[in-house]
């Protein structure tokens, strides 16, 4: 595992985008698992930049996004179906068909989401894994447990993680309370992992993440046996190293 500290949100952005960059020049076919929230916007934003100069190119590019809210239509505005079209997908050259989003609303979620790690060994596995980290050490859905769930499954989600995402809705009764997550072996099959955390609310996650046993208490554990993770902090969320 390497860790990487740069002064701002801004820069932590960038390297992330930097190296997904080298990723796509080396392999212009890649597979990306990404990721949604607050954290990864800047690295997209990098990335829109770069595509429209003309550095990285998405056209052979295939995603997979880590999760998706259960019961809530693609177009709500906190979907993250919205959030990629939004946030990269909808400014770049990326095939529509090469885009996959776990299917909150299908009517059988439990063999949707073992199709969707399906879809993922087709596609040749994930090379590069975009990641962020909840406040209780979270990755994808994947909450405090005694256990680390293999594939793609629903998750209940917990009070910390509904209180963390009520800013994104009306109220927190909007909140939906399930998801569709890859599950921490889905993550840790990428070739590479990529976390990013900023601020200083992140700061006891990952000092637990980094510092305390592999626990599934503390899902992000997991990346310290991993061989190939990266972790890009700000200050701020290093301030507890």
């Amino acid at each position: 595992m390497e860790i990487r500290v740069f002064d701002t949100a801004e820069q932590v952005g960038q390297a992330a985008a930097v190296l997904l960059a080298a990723q796509l020049l080396r392999k212009p076919d890649s597979v990306l698992g990404l990721a949604t929230g607050s954290s990864p916007i800047p690295t997209y934003t990098c990335l829109i930049d770069l595509n429209r100069r003309g550095v990285v190119d998405f056209s052979q590019v295939t995603t997979f996004n880590l999760d998706e809210y259960v019961g809530i239509p693609e177009s709500h505005e906190c979907s993250y179906h919205r959030f990629m079209n939004e946030q990269l997908f909808s400014h770049v050259n990326i095939r529509r068909e090469a885009i996959h989003v776990p299917d909150g609303n299908a009517p059988n979620l439990e063999e949707s989401a073992a199709a969707y790690d399906e879809a993922i060994r087709k596609a040749g596995g994930i090379d590069v894994q975009l990641l962020g980290i909840g406040r209780n050490g979270h990755i994808g859905f994947n909450e405090p447990s005694t256990q680390f769930i293999y594939g793609c499954h629903v998750v209940s989600l917990s009070d910390s993680t509904i209180d963390a995402n009520k800013r994104f809705f009306a109220s927190e009764a909007d909140v939906p309370r399930q998801a569709v997550s890859l599950g921490i072996g889905s993550i840790m099959n990428a070739r590479q992992v990529l976390l990013i955390a900023t601020g200083s609310d992140k700061a006891d996650a990952v000092r637990r993440a980094i510092r305390e046993d592999v626990n599934p208490q503390i899902q992000a554990s997991i990346l310290r046996t991993h061989p190939d993770a990266v972790f890009l902090l700000d200050r701020a969320a290093a301030a507890q190293l």
